[in-house]
């Protein structure tokens, strides 16, 4: 069993070099996020995290501003390790059981905000998580990756991949002439970010417009590229919307689009177009679709694999 005796955090603004868009708006600057933790036995976990106030809760983000936003994200990690001063935990699964629901809850009453995401907090505790197995590591004598995963589920995690693709992501402020540059040093798979609100009054007939013409201007310079690692030869697209489509008959109005330009079969894989509360059969969609955010345990993935 470990005891946290002592526990410290501090945080590092990271300004970006060019404003990143996604989900709608604009990330200029990240915190990078250090928890040490110290057990009754001397033993030290040293743990880092970067926030990510928008991808997390863009409502937060829309209501406070990115200051503040990042501001209630590290007042929680700091409240999760007071709250760990107190917790005698046997794995660090244990332990972010214990405080998930609570720094949840602080999260939701300093960010006045009583549908805060679970994944803002489970955001806010990725520091936290870090350093409790790096000291749990060390008090059970583990010293590599493998021997860490508990056994009932290190089978699940025992695969081991011979190659590894780079994927650029490709967000709002990318330029056309830099997307080309990607396609001419080699690059084959793009993570797309659609769902803009290009007059931030959150007009969804707005968004598809200009979701429609990102699409379109991408797809006109990548259509004619031939690469070696698909089947039919031709570049595929990942799109990610990040929750920013209302439903589905709004959805099915861009793949119709993207089908009449010739663009559908290239999407390989199109992640979280709907909001985390919108909950409906997908398996009619002709792409498919994957969870990222909304996906905050097991129990929210298989509810997301139920729907398709």
């Amino acid at each position: 069993m470990v005891k946290i005796a002592d526990a410290k955090s501090a945080y590092e603004r990271e300004p970006l070099i060019a404003s990143f868009g996604f989900k709608g708006n604009y990330v200029r600057e990240l915190w990078q996020s250090a928890v040490k933790l110290q057990d009754d036995n001397g033993l030290i976990g040293m743990g880092l995290g970067v926030q990510s106030v928008l991808w997390s809760d863009a409502k937060v983000f829309s209501e406070w501003g990115e200051l503040a936003g990042n501001n209630i994200m590290f007042l929680m990690t700091q409240y999760a390790l007071n709250q760990a001063k107190k917790i005698t935990f046997d794995t660090p699964l244990d332990l972010l059981e214990q405080l998930l629901p609570i720094t949840l809850k602080y999260g939701q009453a300093v960010s006045c905000n009583n549908n805060l995401s679970t994944t803002f907090a489970l955001n806010a505790l990725v520091a936290v998580d870090n350093a409790a197995w790096i000291l749990y590591c060390r008090n059970n004598g583990i010293g590599n990756f493998d021997h860490m995963i508990p056994e009932k589920i290190r089978p699940s995690l025992s695969y081991k991949h011979e190659q590894l693709a780079s994927i650029p992501l490709i967000s709002y402020g990318t330029g056309i002439d830099n997307i080309r540059d990607l396609i001419d040093q080699g690059y084959f798979f793009f993570k797309i970010k659609i769902g803009n609100d290009p007059e931030k009054d959150n007009d969804p007939e707005k968004m598809l417009e200009w979701d429609k013409k990102r699409l379109a201007s991408i797809h006109e310079i990548a259509k004619d590229y031939r690469v070696e690692y698909t089947e039919n030869g031709f570049m595929p697209y990942y799109l990610d919307a990040n929750g920013r489509y209302p439903d589905k008959s709004f959805l099915l109005r861009f793949l119709d689009y993207a089908d009449k330009i010739g663009a559908l079969e290239r999407i390989m894989l199109l992640e979280e177009p709907f909001p985390e509360s919108y909950m409906d059969y997908v398996d009619d969609i002709p792409v498919r679709l994957a969870a990222d955010e909304s996906a905050h345990s097991d129990r929210e993935a298989l509810e997301r694999i139920q729907m398709g």
